[in-house]
């Protein structure tokens, strides 16, 4: 098991956002965690990551207890988390802000085959490389993002609402080429995501997370066919 999760709770700012969550990630599995605004699908991201504490339960990233590994040094290990919101240095080039991506020893090492990777997935990002991340269009920032997050050479990537506030076809380009780093790069993936139905078509096993449980989880053949997900998610 390459990450597990039990029984997670997180509150902060007076407010419990995840009560008893527990999701387990084999190595080389695409996990798409699904749910309403506020289900707390973010604060379950910042808690592997460290951005926020956990205030109960485990969480185990190859057999070693993260919760006791400081924030700055789980990207050591591998995990690189692409936040909501496109969070590029507009300031700083494009081929600057994957550099920054390839800070960790890891990225270091294999600088030059990840770069490659970047702009085979994302051709636009080697054309525009000299340009300033905050002239990019919203999708090209998204692709930027997505190729930090691979200039670390990521064992893990957790890949927070990638399609949030992009058009339909620019959203089903990201999918499509986050499905395609799933399916040759064999990288652990999971997906935070609101638009359902992309989310369950890509994924290998899905979560339904809403005010912060668990509440339905399965190969993403089960969740499509559930009917509470069909009704509430699927439009169906």
């Amino acid at each position: 098991m390459m990450l597990a999760i039990r029984d997670l709770s997180v509150s902060y700012g007076g407010l419990t956002a995840l009560r008893g969550v527990s999701i387990s990630v084999e190595e080389g599995q695409f996990v798409a965690i699904v749910g309403p605004n506020g289900a707390g699908k973010t604060t379950l991201f910042k808690a592997i990551s460290g951005v926020v504490p956990a205030g109960s339960g485990a969480i185990t990233y190859e057999g070693r207890n993260l919760l006791a590994i400081p924030p700055h040094e789980r990207v050591h290990l591998g995990i690189a988390h692409v936040p909501e919101g496109r969070q590029v240095f507009a300031a700083m080039t494009v081929l600057e802000n994957l550099e920054m991506g390839a800070y960790a020893s890891r990225g270091r090492a294999a600088w030059q085959r990840n770069i490659e990777r970047i702009f085979a997935l994302f051709p636009v990002l080697a054309e525009r490389r000299a340009q300033l991340a905050g002239t990019l269009s919203g999708g090209e920032q998204q692709m930027l993002a997505i190729g930090r997050g691979i200039a670390s050479t990521p064992r893990l990537l957790l890949l927070d609402e990638p399609s949030m506030g992009l058009a339909p076809a620019v959203a089903d380009l990201i999918f499509d080429r986050i499905a395609a780093l799933h399916r040759e790069d064999r990288v652990t993936l999971i997906l935070v995501e609101q638009r359902v139905a992309e989310a369950l078509e890509s994924c290998d096993y899905g979560y339904v997370l809403e005010t912060g449980r668990v509440v339905l989880e399965g190969t993403h053949q089960m969740l499509s066919a559930n009917d509470r997900v069909r009704r509430a998610y699927l439009g169906m």
